[in-house]
């Protein structure tokens, strides 16, 4: 399909970049930013988003990369996740993102796509909004007002919405280390490659043989991902299969599984529990499954 007209923008900075999407703000345009254009251009394509003006920022300077800052792994806007995957300091410090990231969608779509224009797209089905909840991580805007680190547990606010204000452009992310946390990242998926029918991201931090800590991201079991608290209440002390299950039963507790062509709620619901089950028993050396 052709996709509808727009205004096309390629800001030389992110100074200008900003400036240009305050300048539509304020005129009342609708703008949309491309980066990888993995979830922008399909949109476009098949006549779902109708942006007055369209900013490539995919050859600004300075957003492609990640370093060490501050004991935190510091992630540009325009790092694929392909290099996200290969990244050596991710996958020393923070395994689950990259063994996460391996499982978006195919090689095509990971070498162009990125990480922030995933999270920006916000869609509850994507598999990496889920993990950066798990990682506790900080995206960071800037716009007109200057640089704010946004939690992530506050960044997702509705289906495909975010707490990005219409002048503000998502830089980075910050992750803190992982170190000495197992993880593991189990999706259910109706064929290879697509969109996860319900996808759960788990950290776990074991001291004397039981579990110590946990944290859990679900992916597409409500309008946004989610933690899966209860389940995060229930495990530390866990010492074994039975006790992990007995907490994965409360997953879905808070939780607003929706129906699509995939799945009913009651089969999310189901699934969810038991993919937590799953990921928590191999993330903590339970199920023998390498947990990194």
């Amino acid at each position: 399909m052709i996709p509808p007209a727009f205004d096309y923008v390629r800001p030389a900075g992110v100074e200008e970049a900003v400036r240009v999407l305050a300048a539509a703000a304020d005129a009342g345009d609708e703008a949309k930013v491309l980066a990888g254009g993995q979830s922008l251009v399909p949109l476009l394509r098949l006549r779902l988003a109708f942006p007055d003006l369209v900013v490539d920022i995919g050859r600004l300077p300075g957003l492609r990369g990640v370093r060490e800052e501050d004991g935190r792994l510091v992630v540009g806007a325009l790092t694929t996740h392909h290099e996200v995957i290969r990244d050596p300091l991710v996958r020393r410090h923070a395994g689950l993102l990259a063994a996460a990231t391996a499982r978006v969608a195919d090689p095509a779509v990971r070498h162009r796509g990125t990480l922030c224009g995933s999270l920006a797209h916000a869609d509850p089905a994507g598999d990496l909004p889920a993990v950066l909840l798990a990682l506790d991580a900080e995206l960071v805007a800037v716009g007109p007002r200057g640089r704010r680190a946004i939690p992530a547990g506050e960044f997702f606010t509705d289906y495909l919405e975010t707490a990005l204000a219409p002048d503000e452009l998502l830089v980075e992310v910050r992750v803190a280390r992982t170190d000495g946390w197992g993880f593991h990242y189990e999706k259910f998926q109706r064929a290879a490659q697509s969109w996860a029918v319900v996808g759960v991201a788990a950290l776990v931090r074991r001291e004397n043989g039981h579990i110590a800590e946990a944290r859990i991201g679900l992916t597409n079991m409500g309008p946004t991902p989610l933690r899966a608290s209860a389940t995060e209440q229930a495990l530390p002390g866990a010492d074994g299969p039975g006790a992990v299950a007995r907490a994965a039963r409360a997953a879905t507790l808070g939780t607003r599984p929706g129906r699509d062509a995939s799945a009913a709620p009651d089969y999310r619901a189901h699934l969810a529990r038991v993919l937590t089950r799953r990921a928590v028993l191999a993330a903590a050396g339970m199920a023998g499954a390498g947990t990194g």
